[in-house]
């Protein structure tokens, strides 16, 4: 039982480590942003782009993994080339409000629709009408129906 698994484990870290591979410049192109039009790289034609895919594709056929291709571009156009926000310090704030604001809309929804369904059931008289007035009631209805 034991052996089995260990060979899962192994197995499992092998297609890990073959998954990871070496970076795509499709997929890196598609991270990053053109500092001139403000577009990721794969839809731009600017000329800083042109240079910016070149580059990429030489970092790749030198062996560079994808965060050191990142990480030269961020050094040299600032972290404003990457397409999402780092996932701390204050790139965490982008990843965070959405959230925050989902999960604010969702209380306010349901404390309305709460007090929306306690509005409506303490909505009814509290006390039964008196005898006169609900005989004078049903004789006005009763005209209504015949």
């Amino acid at each position: 039982m034991k052996a089995l698994l260990l060979a899962a484990i192994v197995a499992l870290a092998l297609a890990t480590a073959a998954a990871a591979g070496p970076p795509n410049a499709a997929d890196l192109e598609a991270e990053l942003v053109c500092p001139v039009c403000e577009t990721t790289l794969d839809q731009s034609n600017a000329p800083i782009a042109e240079r910016m895919k070149a580059y990429i594709r030489e970092r790749i056929a030198a062996g560079d993994s994808e965060d050191e291709i990142k990480d030269a571009l961020v050094a040299e156009f600032g972290p404003g080339v990457l397409a999402t926000p780092p996932k701390g310090g204050f790139g965490l704030l982008a990843w965070l409000l959405p959230l925050v604001i989902l999960a604010g809309g969702l209380v306010a929804v349901t404390l309305l629709a709460r007090s929306w369904a306690r509005g409506r059931a303490s909505a009814r008289p509290a006390r039964p009408l008196e005898p006169e007035l609900e005989r004078r009631v049903d004789e006005a209805l009763a005209r209504f129906d015949g």
